[in-house]
C-alpha cells in the first residue's frame, strides 16, 4: 500500500490541481483520498489499487466542489448581509506548482531546461482551459496511463463517451499550442 501511495503521490497532486486550481486544495484533496483508500480498501490486492484510488480522487474532487457550492451560497448569503467575506485567491499560479525532481538523471543545459519548463507550463495553462469532463478524461487516458475501460468505469460514463472527450480534448491542445506556434 505504502508503495503504491508514494507512487501516485505526485500525479494525483498534478491532477487535483488541475480541477481545483488551488494547491492547498489539492494536497487535502489527496491526502483524504489517500486516507480513504488506506482505512477502506487496505486489505484489497495491489492490482485493485490504481481503480479504487482513481475513483476515489474523482469523488473527493467533485465533493470538494460540493462543499464550495454550499460555502458560496452561504457566503453570497451573509455577505448581502454586510458581513465582511474574504474572497478566493486571486494571486493563485498553477503554474507554481511544476517542481524539478531532486533526482532527476536527465541534466540539460540550462538553455533547453528553460525551454522544456516553458513548453510544461504552457501545456499546463492549456489543459486547465479543457472543460472538466474533457481535462478529467485525458488526465486519466494520458497522464494515469488507464485504459478506455477503466476511465470509462472511472467516469461513470460509456467508453465512445472517453474517446469523445479525449478526441476533442487532444485536438483543442494541438490547435491552442498551434496557435502559438508550437508544434510537438
Amino acid at each position: 500500500m505504502s508503495a503504491f501511495l508514494a507512487g501516485a503521490e505526485r500525479r494525483a497532486f498534478k491532477q487535483a490541481v488541475f480541477a481545483v486550481r488551488n494547491e492547498e486544495s489539492a494536497l487535502d484533496i489527496v491526502q483524504d483520498a489517500m486516507l480513504k483508500l488506506a482505512e477502506k480498501y487496505g486489505g484489497k490486492p495491489a492490482a485493485e489499487l490504481p481503480m479504487l484510488f482513481q475513483r476515489i480522487l474523482q469523488n473527493t474532487i467533485r465533493d470538494f466542489y460540493r462543499r464550495q457550492k454550499v460555502r458560496s451560497l452561504w457566503g453570497t448569503l451573509l455577505g448581502s448581509l454586510g458581513s465582511a467575506r474574504d474572497g478566493g485567491d486571486d494571486d493563485y499560479d498553477p503554474l507554481e506548482t511544476l517542481r524539478v525532481d531532486p533526482r532527476s538523471e536527465h541534466e540539460e543545459p540550462p538553455p533547453q531546461q528553460l525551454e522544456r519548463k516553458q513548453l510544461i507550463e504552457i501545456i499546463e495553462i492549456e489543459v486547465s482551459k479543457l472543460p472538466e469532463r474533457q481535462r478529467e478524461a485525458f488526465l486519466m487516458r494520458y497522464w494515469e496511463e488507464l485504459d478506455v475501460a477503466e476511465t470509462a468505469k472511472l467516469m461513470g460514463c460509456s467508453e465512445g463517451s472517453v474517446k469523445t472527450h479525449c478526441s476533442r480534448a487532444t485536438h483543442a491542445l494541438a490547435a491552442a499550442l498551434q496557435k502559438r506556434g508550437i508544434t510537438l
